[in-house]
């Protein structure tokens, strides 16, 4: 028997003809089919890292992309239904799953919730495998990127796309590097339609406020997963930050306008930002493969003495690089600014 060792995501036995042995990133021993053409993602930040791999073998999506995602998106695929999440509101289309054939179902966070080893138990009578990835914080992106790669046979994508996060996170970190307590400066990142539900500092939803240099004023750890814990207008007065990270559209056109919102620093000297979100979030809701270009626009708002390059270029390569997209430099900056519409 041939064996084949990967050392960053596990052991990968030969198996039959048709199938194969693999260790997920959970430690489980899974039995999948030998070559892979429709995958599913348990999850919706599970089916973008599915479809920044390998684009075609994403067999449905969690939810549907609006119409100006597919001016990113692969159009060959706008025939892929839309089956909901196992995990969130609403749950599965069980009748379209199993239409589908999935060969795999791809899980995120093995033992995370009874819902999550209930499918995997109602899966495992579909005889459809179960594979869990690691994707709690962005340094698990790259070996999920080389795991997805290696189980979905495009390993040299995998790879290239995990080098080129681990690239953008070496290179924050050490532009980053030195700076004194003092000169961080304090941000909030503000979600819902009134700005008042946020994160604290160890959820792994803003995570990318502590990688890019940030102080998140919101302090303690997070208290249920799904986050977004509320907050009062006079305790975010108190934490007074000098950045708001807005999360919606709506609030960063109207929240801040409402009264009380006056007595903040950031909104006073117009620290609000909108954070860029085509054709998926840069900063989370899902977490995503976006995170990446997320933290670059990040640290580079918050220190741009620090950075020197252009923000425009290093969108244009990555949408090349993760969606096969050639953008021109006003569609860049439509997309960075909060105003595409392409």
């Amino acid at each position: 028997m041939k064996v084949i060792v990967f050392i960053v995501v596990g052991l990968w036995l030969a198996g039959p003809v048709d199938a194969r042995e693999i260790v997920d990133m959970a430690g489980r021993t899974v039995d999948v089919p030998d070559h892979i053409e429709r995958a599913v993602g348990g999850v919706a930040p599970v089916s973008w890292m599915i479809y920044a791999v390998a684009p075609t073998k994403l067999a449905a999506f969690t939810s549907a992309p609006s119409a100006a995602d597919w001016h990113i998106l692969d159009p060959s695929l706008k025939e892929r239904p839309v089956i909901g999440s196992f995990l969130g509101n609403g749950g599965v289309n069980q009748e379209t799953l199993l239409a589908i054939k999935p060969d795999v179902v791809i899980f995120w966070g093995w033992g995370a919730s009874a819902a999550s080893q209930r499918w995997v138990e109602q899966l495992d009578r579909w005889k459809i495998p179960v594979v869990f990835v690691r994707m709690e914080r962005l340094e698990d992106y790259p070996r999920t990127l080389e795991f997805l790669g290696n189980l979905l046979d495009v390993p040299e994508r995998g790879q290239r796309l995990a080098q080129y996060g681990r690239d953008v996170m070496t290179h924050v970190a050490e532009r980053i590097s030195g700076l004194s307590d003092t000169n961080r400066r304090r941000v909030y990142y503000a979600q819902g339609s009134d700005g008042l539900e946020t994160e604290p500092e160890q959820s792994f939803h803003a995570e990318l406020i502590g990688l890019a240099g940030g102080v998140n004023v919101h302090k303690g750890t997070l208290k249920q997963r799904r986050g977004r814990e509320r907050i009062s207008l006079e305790q975010l007065i108190a934490y007074d930050p000098t950045v708001i990270l807005a999360g919606r559209r709506e609030f960063y056109a109207h929240g801040v306008q409402r009264a009380g919102w006056e007595r903040v620093d950031a909104v006073r000297k117009q620290q609000v930002w909108l954070i860029p979100d085509t054709p998926l979030n840069w900063f989370d809701r899902p977490p995503s493969m976006m995170r990446f270009l997320g933290l670059q626009w990040l640290a580079q708002r918050l220190y741009p003495q620090r950075f020197d390059e252009d923000l425009v270029s290093v969108t244009q390569h990555f949408y090349q690089l993760f969606f096969s997209v050639e953008l021109d430099s006003t569609s860049a900056q439509a997309i960075i600014g909060g105003t595409a519409e392409l």
